[in-house]
């Protein structure tokens, strides 16, 4: 790896450098570009750009045709959705976050050690991309990366990795709580907003207890979470309309290219939970999911018929405020009470049933999130048919609304691990993908370049082998 971070900083930074920069003192020696000539806050537009794409990329369409929400119709997405994949489908997403994120903010940090905005956003951006491989892949390198000692990082543990992160964030907070906000045009996604990164590190950090299972602590941090639609963490495209390539939603703009026909919802279990007429609807007299189903609806074609959530200027929502709600609602039912809970669950249906979660295509369409009411949860009531205790029938509610809520996340794929096991009994009961497969895959594979450059690298233990959090 040592080398690879080397060389991707370096190239990374010259391209950021105007060409008038680049002549001023061309006699200079030019070792000392980087170092010397190169503002460290120009590091973070490259960062955020592979933070983005590790979570709202290749590997998280893959996380999403094995939870049920997606379909690979065709080519490589159809061998996938049938649980073949190759270790080189990770090399992407493994490298975003081992060569696009983790460097870049590290040499951030060190280029500004007084800045606490820039301190804070890079160590946010460093938990944030290094937890989602630990959550994804299992056992990852961490503590050894970037080493110029260490040409090949030992692989550790995912509680600890995970613990790490957790750890990092807390050391973020500190410094975002103590940093006043700026204009800063380089952070696309808040802009120099210290209270949208403050906030998005605490929902990080509560997410991170909840993969744990630490409810008590998920639950304290989500209590200084996202509190508004506001200080969602997103990717907004600033593409140009009229040109089909650049800077656009990325869902989209592969079905634009050579995935049309590839992937799309079709009749996925998600799709059937959220159409008003299908026997698995999860709609009811105080739920009308209309408006959802149509802006959910990805259209394998691709073209303009997708106006919903992969259009291509739609944002890609990477720690949101309804993650934050759906955190609390769940630790809250889990460590509180039922009360508590269900406050927190009538939060999120009173921000979808003021049209958040929907574009201006499909904000006009029907939908309705009327609050729930402790009746409803009780036996025989509109949300407990089959008479299992109340705050497990809540419960089962708020794990299918974090199913339909964390759709273009990691969420639902997070989810049906850690609860397979422990809390089958309110799993999203999606089905497995192929009439032969026994299992739901367990993780990812690591990338097919690590394994052959790292001489620390383990043995690939396959897609269903169990990760440290969910055994």
């Amino acid at each position: 790896m040592k080398n690879i971070f080397k060389y991707s900083i370096l190239i990374f930074a010259v391209l950021l450098v105007s060409c008038e920069e680049l002549v001023d003192g061309i006699n200079d020696n030019p070792n000392e570009l980087i170092l010397d000539d190169v503002d460290p806050q120009f590091l973070l537009t490259g960062a955020m750009l592979a933070n983005t794409v590790a979570n709202a990329g290749h590997m998280n369409r893959i996380s999403a045709m094995w939870s049920g929400q997606l379909i690979g119709f065709t080519s490589l997405y159809s061998n996938i959705f049938g649980y073949a994949i190759s270790a080189a489908e990770s090399n992407s997403t493994w490298s975003r976050i081992y060569v696009g994120v983790v460097p870049n903010v590290r040499t951030l940090r060190e280029r500004a050690p007084t800045d606490q905005l820039l301190q804070g956003i890079g160590k946010t951006l460093e938990a944030q991309a290094v937890g989602t491989a630990a959550s994804i892949y299992g056992d990852v390198p961490y503590s050894q990366v970037f080493d110029p000692e260490i040409e090949d990082p030992a692989f550790e543990g995912q509680m600890s990795v995970m613990n790490a992160m957790v750890n990092l964030l807390s050391d973020a907070i500190g410094n975002l709580s103590n940093a006043p906000s700026r204009s800063l045009d380089e952070d696309i996604y808040f802009g120099g907003n210290a209270q949208g990164w403050l906030e998005s590190a605490y929902t990080l950090q509560a997410r991170y207890y909840l993969l744990m299972k630490d409810y008590n602590s998920a639950y304290t941090a989500a209590l200084n979470g996202i509190s508004a639609e506001e200080n969602t963490m997103k990717y907004s495209p600033q593409g140009e309309a009229s040109v089909s390539e650049g800077d656009k939603n990325l869902f989209w703009t592969i079905l634009e290219g050579s995935r049309a026909g590839d992937i799309g919802t079709g009749e996925s279990f998600m799709m059937q939970m959220l159409d008003p007429a299908n026997a698995e609807s999860r709609n009811n007299a105080k739920t009308d999911e209309t408006a959802r189903f149509g802006y959910y609806k990805v259209d394998e074609s691709g073209g303009s018929v997708n106006t919903g959530i992969i259009e291509q200027f739609e944002p890609h929502r990477l720690i949101s405020f309804e993650e934050n709600l759906l955190i609390l609602a769940e630790c809250a039912a889990r460590t509180q009470d039922f009360d508590t809970a269900l406050g927190h669950l009538n939060d999120l249906r009173a921000f979808l049933n003021s049209g958040g979660r929907l574009n201006a295509n499909f904000v006009s369409e029907p939908f309705k999130y009327e609050p729930y009411e402790a009746a409803d949860f009780q036996a025989g009531g509109m949300e407990n048919a089959d008479n299992i205790d109340p705050t497990r029938a809540l419960l089962r509610e708020i794990i299918e609304e974090r199913y339909i809520s964390g759709f273009g996340t990691f969420m639902p794929f997070n989810d049906a691990r850690r609860l397979r096991k422990s809390d089958s009994d309110i799993s999203v009961p999606f089905p497995l993908n192929t009439a032969t497969a026994s299992q739901h895959p367990e993780r990812m594979p690591y990338s097919d370049d690590e394994l052959a450059a790292n001489g620390n690298a383990p043995t690939e233990p396959g897609i269903f082998a169990t990760t440290e959090v969910n055994k």
